[in-house]
């Protein structure tokens, strides 16, 4: 190889596309002509300071740049290149140009980390998933050290995990093999809240339950203090465990947010609860870099909405595809990405800004009118994809005062596991559903039959209440997750008159 070829050598590396890794290859030429070190094939500003730590990590190895014309391509070049990871592997590249690293040994492995001036690696975000990619393509996988127990969860690809340069180097020049790192340990899941602790709210318990159960989505109303909040933070201990491919597809999306440490992965169901004045890229996902937004973080888990009137109305309303599609699609100038998005979103709010309208001695002025206004900032097309909507009463001081005597999650848990074991068996052969709440079309005709009775109550009870085919469809997928609480094959009345119940309009017991 000479130092005047057009293209000297070549290493391989990822660019995210949501996701996704998507491999590119890092072109390296070392040519004749005023010194100089270009980096082309759109690279944002992380990727261009590339040569920056690149040139000092050579000079701490006491490897001097060339004085001729460096240039690194990275290939697709239409592809926006973004991030800090592309230092490792644009180091490789120029090194195997100047013949200090094995050309062919590049071919085989793909390459991320980030350089500190030192040589040091430093950890990134996305190890997971590029070694998806890198099994894909049949490669082996050469991380930073801190990610390689991250990455070696992929047991289909070698994962080698240098700690500095000079060990990716003798690694690769085969001066000191590095060993095939492990993979890190499965996080264990620890719930310290338990149902037993809430008093009273027995109907809300039911209603937890039945969204557990089938991951139909909730929202409660009712004053400040009625145990909205506790109940809905006691949801993820009576939660299944994910299954390995949930647990895998969780843990790739927080791998690319950058949220794993150690290696560690978790079955454990994840659970977001942002602060109302989330922004709209906090929430669905954005912002420079397009990143994953909390419905993508609450994928295969719960989003929990506390205060859920006092968000802004168009980030309300911007949960309205995820939540019938189980993705979401972020639209940005230079980026068009699809992050899945399929969670159990459960809300809670007060009945009115001051939460005492229920309490004529505490109530404002505006009662009964503020109740609507305030709950009128959640639209009807949103408020119509709520599966269970119930109103809990203030809990008396009495009550307060006596033993909780409710079940504890581990009970509750073993019926909605039970459950869920139904519909697992129910939707072996349709991989787009899971749990009930998925079944749309003729499936759910499949799974939800009524008999004559049944059909007649769901009838006179959608007209009295002006049902929306949506919200009828929504019956119906409640009813069979009642059912399966129940363990039974078929959807009985007492099923369908319960799952009715929570779809009464606020105010309303009859």
């Amino acid at each position: 190889m000479t130092l005047g070829a057009l293209m000297a050598a070549i290493a391989y590396t990822v660019a995210f596309d949501g996701i996704e890794a998507r491999l590119v290859e890092v072109q390296c030429s070392v040519s004749p002509g005023l010194p100089g070190f270009g980096i082309v094939g759109l690279p944002d500003k992380s990727v261009s300071e590339a040569r920056e730590r690149v040139k000092a990590a050579f000079g701490a190895l006491s490897i001097a740049m060339p004085s001729r014309r460096v240039t690194v391509n990275l290939s697709p070049a239409d592809l926006p290149k973004e991030g800090s990871h592309f230092d490792l592997p644009i180091a490789l590249a120029v090194l195997a140009a100047l013949e200090i690293v094995p050309a062919d040994a590049l071919e085989r492995v793909v390459t991320l980390g980030e350089l500190a001036l030192d040589g040091r690696l430093a950890p990134i975000a996305g190890a997971l998933p590029a070694a998806v990619a890198a099994a894909e393509d049949n490669r082996a996988l050469l991380v930073p050290h801190p990610c390689g127990a991250e990455a070696a969860w992929v047991d289909a690809v070698p994962v080698f995990a240098p700690r500095n340069l000079r060990e990716a180097v003798d690694h690769l020049s085969d001066r000191a093999p590095l060993g095939r790192t492990a993979a890190g340990t499965l996080a264990e899941t620890v719930h310290d809240l338990d149902l037993a602790e809430v008093k009273g709210q027995e109907r809300a318990r039911r209603a937890l339950e039945i969204a557990a159960a089938g991951r139909h989505h909730l929202l409660m109303v009712g004053p400040p203090g009625a145990s909205k909040s506790m109940l809905a933070t006691r949801l993820p201990s009576i939660l299944p465990s994910l299954t390995p491919q949930e647990a895998l597809e969780t843990s790739v999306i927080q791998s690319v947010a950058g949220l794993l440490s150690d290696g560690k992965i978790s079955r454990a169901a994840p659970f977001c609860q942002p602060h109302h004045t989330a922004s709209m890229a906090a929430m669905v996902g954005g912002g420079r870099n397009a990143r994953p937004g909390q419905v993508s973080l609450a994928h295969n888990g719960v989003l929990f909405l506390d205060e859920l009137p006092e968000f802004e109305r168009r980030v309300i309303d911007a949960l309205r595809e995820p939540l019938e599609t189980g993705e979401i699609h972020v639209s940005r100038a230079n980026a068009h990405i699809r992050y899945p998005a399929r969670f159990l979103l459960v809300a809670a709010a007060n009945p009115c800004r001051c939460g005492d309208i229920a309490d004529a001695a505490r109530a404002c002025s505006k009662a009964p009118r503020c109740g609507a206004d305030y709950m009128g900032r959640v639209s009807g097309p949103m408020m119509d994809r709520f599966d269970l909507r119930i109103e809990m009463p203030q809990v008396s001081i009495e009550d307060l005062s006596l033993p909780a005597t409710g079940e504890s999650s581990a009970t509750v848990a073993e019926r909605v596991t039970a459950a869920r074991a139904m519909q697992t068996k129910r939707f072996a052969g349709h991989p787009k559903a899971r749990v009930n709440a998925d079944a749309s079309g003729r499936l759910l005709e499949e799974i939800a039959p009524l008999d004559q009775d049944c059909q007649s109550l769901l009838t006179l009870a959608a007209n009295r209440l002006g049902l929306t085919p949506r919200g009828y469809h929504r019956i119906l997928r409640s009813a069979r997750t009642i059912a399966d609480l129940d363990q039974s094959a078929e959807i009985r009345q007492p099923h369908l008159a319960e799952a009715l119940s929570y779809r009464l309009p606020f105010g309303r017991a009859d």
